[in-house]
């Protein structure tokens, strides 16, 4: 058996409206003799019509029903093959994987050129979180049908959650070969750009210099005066990372202050990524006068992203902030939060960051994101390391490139800030890549 689906006749019993099985005698009777010899020899449901019913079932939602059907039948024919992987792929699909892995496992011992149970057996470990296990299973359906762009599909699937991108592409490719839906390969292609918390930084695409000019404005209320803040970097990216020079230019209550920064990301191991700044201002005022930060982001599982950092700053004092960062990457979705901690006094301070975030072209250049915050935090994204607490801030950006060179990123956002103002934001960047 190298079927790569299980292909069962579309039959519908039906049952005569009115008809029971405790009709009447005379009823009976009153069929034509040929009728009744008719009905009478009609044989019952072959075990494909069966089979069918009992997948209508699953598929309409009543899997538990379905369940007991197949077992049933099974106590019937226990040496059938399609219905063990039938009951095993309704175990999936419930999330009873410990049963579907001992069905579907029994289906591969006993058929091991049975195309469809390996492909449901790889389907099971790849919904269970084990992509490693999945790669497996699916490679023995490639070897069995190796013009079907499905399995190189699937196992490039596979490859992706495992972190293996190029294994991943280069299955991508193989199903393109294969007659794959060219736009079904593109999405999935795209889908192997990298993405991290800082795509700029990190994404090799290809150009090695990018030239980032940035200005951000701060109106508050209660006659508070304005703050503008200017940034300049110029990033030149490596095989494995990259590195920027900054500069940092704030007015703030009518004094200006200028600071300057380097800022670096580097892989680390299997990923596994860090960041690393340091960045010097005025002796004093109101840019810190030393301020330097060191992260790490750590991948894990199927899609998943820790990260712990710390940052100090030098004001006329030292501060500290210490966080950890959870991420989420689902398909064109990135999602973290972060918790931030000032040790002081008493138990210090906290706050709650949230970033939404979607790729909605599939790459790592445009995207479009939500930020969520609240309590006193600092990140030396925004111009320098400004302290800020908020008892609550909202913020919203659009990245978006023009041509492959030249792109924008614009922003907005609002904060109720604890010294009792209330704080309205417009930002803008310019990109050139080259």
């Amino acid at each position: 058996m190298t079927s790569r689906k299980l292909s069962m006749p579309h039959t519908t019993l039906r049952r005569s409206a009115g008809f029971s099985l405790y009709a009447p005698l005379w009823l009976a009777l009153a069929v034509s003799p040929a009728a009744w010899a008719q009905s009478s020899s009609a044989s019952p449901p072959s075990l494909s019509e069966q089979m069918l019913q009992v997948r209508q079932l699953a598929t309409n939602g009543q899997r538990d029903a379905a369940i007991e059907r197949y077992s049933a039948l099974l106590q019937e024919h226990p040496d059938n093959g399609d219905l063990l992987l039938a009951r095993g792929r309704t175990y999936a699909w419930m999330g009873h994987y410990t049963q579907s892995e001992a069905d579907l496992t029994a289906v591969v011992q006993r058929s091991p050129t049975y195309a469809d149970a390996w492909s449901a057996l790889g389907d099971m470990y790849s919904w269970s979180d084990r992509p490693q296990q999945a790669i497996a299973a699916y490679s023995h359906w490639v070897e069995l049908a190796p013009q079907d762009p499905a399995a190189y599909i699937a196992r490039g699937r596979a490859y992706r959650a495992g972190g293996d991108r190029d294994a991943a592409r280069a299955d991508f490719a193989s199903a393109r070969a294969c007659g794959a839906d060219p736009a079904e390969m593109a999405s999935l292609e795209a889908s192997l750009t990298r993405r991290t918390a800082n795509p700029e930084a990190m994404i090799n695409d290809g150009f090695r210099w990018t030239l980032r000019a940035g200005i951000d404005h701060t109106g508050f209320s209660g006659g508070r005066q304005d703050w503008n803040d200017v940034d300049v970097s110029l990033r030149r990216r490596f095989e494995h990372g990259s590195l920027a020079l900054e500069l940092l230019r704030a007015d703030h209550f009518g004094r200006n202050d200028t600071a300057w920064a380097l800022d670096g990301y580097t892989s680390l191991w299997p990923r596994a990524y860090a960041n690393l700044r340091y960045q010097r201002g005025p002796d004093s005022g109101i840019l810190p006068r030393l301020g330097w930060r060191a992260e790490v982001f750590q991948g894990v599982g199927s899609g998943w992203e820790l990260s712990a950092s710390v940052d100090h700053l030098r004001f006329s004092s030292d501060t500290e902030f210490y966080g950890v960062g959870v991420g989420r990457y689902a398909g064109n979705w990135y999602t973290r939060y972060k918790l931030q901690h000032v040790p002081g006094a008493g138990s210090g301070s906290w706050s709650h960051r949230l970033l939404v975030r979607n790729y909605y072209r599939g790459d790592a250049d445009d995207y479009l994101e939500l930020s969520l915050g609240n309590g006193r935090s600092t990140d030396f994204d925004n111009f320098g390391g400004i302290v800020r607490n908020n008892n609550a801030a909202i913020g919203a950006a659009w990245t978006h490139f023009i041509t492959p060179r030249w792109g924008f990123k614009l922003g907005a956002g609002y904060a109720d800030n604890a010294d009792g103002f209330n704080e309205q934001d417009l930002s803008f960047a310019l990109y050139s890549r080259w």
